[in-house]
């Protein structure tokens, strides 16, 4: 007897996480998409869905009403949130429509910097020092006991978007004072130089049942800041960081309640004393292309397991992680002054990947080492910076 097709309707206001659509589709199920109107000539993966819904713009009250009418004919079982910006949104029509997964409160500490950096010091996670920006005499206390250099963060933004670097005291009470009245969405934290690492991972029932570690060869913030190449690659299984990664991960992941799905999560080892810091966590696929360099490297193709994951859990059947590779992957990404950046004269035999963007250029390398991966992507970084790299100034916020 054939099993019913489940009815996912998923939902990203950005162009992402075709391969979380085109695996509930070859489950079997339907695949109902909701998304932004201007995206409609973007190449989603048309075959593997059913019906698509555009809004123009986000409006909550619109958004329940449509899905409420759509809901009369179609008996939605999953709501999903493929991009960092869509989860809170999501939490709030699953409380609505009381559907199962993650609610407002878990999304929270999934979106929201502060809520992160509180839930984690509250369950014994390390996290640089901070503060938030309610009240003036816990700005000036926090100012005086801890040493700059500062960041100042908004809670909602993905990635380095809005960050900014602070220097001394008068400058915090500059920037804080020109937020105005939005100096509640952001936060304030310690600056310590330091290599950032991304834990990229899979759970099932409140376990981590996959994890890769890697490491930013030029942490988000620079590159965003600095106009430089974006450059990521697998950490040395078995090493002391990744193993201290791999336990502080599941320490997250179990403080902040996390049930099933994918997630992304940073963390920083200070340069200073070699200490681990929880930075930030998403309960998604990470960017930038990170997912498919992680399934270069492992086999694990994150967009695809998330998609089986939450099948599983509907069906409640259980979920079967698939063979893992253990090798190494790393990546390199700039944008380019060319349009269509010519990649043939890079031809060595470990490139498994290469960009389709306009006006960027990128590679994935893979490999049995490590060594040869951080060579490789050394040499394609000076080859880029030459010959292809252009920059534009950071946003400072996202649009």
């Amino acid at each position: 007897m054939s099993k019913q097709p489940l009815n996912f309707l998923c939902i990203s206001t950005y162009f992402k996480g075709e391969d979380f659509l085109k695996s509930v589709k070859a489950e079997g199920n339907n695949v109902y998409l909701l998304t932004k109107k201007k995206l409609d000539k973007e190449p989603w993966p048309w075959e593997s869905i059913d019906d698509t819904f555009y809004i123009e713009k986000w409006n909550h009250e619109d958004v329940v009403k449509g899905i409420a009418y759509k809901s009369r004919t179609i008996k939605f079982d999953r709501f999903v949130a493929l991009d960092d910006f869509d989860v809170e949104k999501v939490a709030l029509l699953r409380e609505h429509f009381r559907m199962p997964g993650m609610g407002r409160t878990t999304a929270h500490y999934f979106r929201d910097k502060l809520a992160m950096r509180m839930k984690a010091l509250e369950e014994g996670v390390n996290v640089p020092e901070f503060t938030d920006l309610f009240n003036n005499d816990s700005i000036n206390d926090y100012a005086d006991r801890v040493s700059p250099p500062w960041l100042i963060k908004p809670r909602m933004e993905a990635s380095a978007t809005g960050i900014k670097k602070i220097q001394c005291k008068d400058e915090l009470r500059q920037v804080i004072n020109d937020l105005g009245d939005e100096r509640d969405n952001y936060l304030v934290e310690k600056f310590a130089p330091g290599d950032v690492y991304h834990v990229d991972g899979l759970n099932v029932d409140g376990k981590v049942v996959f994890a890769r570690v890697s490491k930013y060869l030029d942490t988000p913030f620079e590159v965003a800041h600095g106009g430089g190449i974006f450059r990521s690659a697998s950490s040395k299984i078995g090493s002391k960081e990744e193993k201290g990664l791999q336990k502080m991960n599941a320490s997250v992941m179990k403080a902040f309640g996390m049930q099933f799905g994918a997630s992304h999560t940073e963390f920083i080892q200070s340069k200073a004393t070699g200490e681990l810091f929880f930075l930030e966590t998403s309960s998604r696929v990470g960017g930038a292309n990170l997912a498919e360099m992680v399934e270069a490297a492992s086999g694990v193709n994150l967009w695809g397991e998330w998609a089986k994951i939450e099948a599983a859990n509907l069906r409640k059947k259980t979920y079967k992680l698939p063979k893992i590779n253990n090798q190494y992957a790393g990546i390199v990404v700039s944008l380019s002054r060319f349009e269509h950046p010519d990649t043939s004269s890079f031809t060595d035999k470990e490139i498994v990947w290469r960009m389709n963007k306009a006006w960027h250029i990128g590679l994935i390398v893979v490999s049995d080492s490590s060594e040869r991966v951080l060579e490789l992507l050394d040499q394609y970084t000076e080859r880029i910076g030459k010959e292809f790299h252009a920059s534009l100034p950071a946003p400072d916020k996202s649009v």
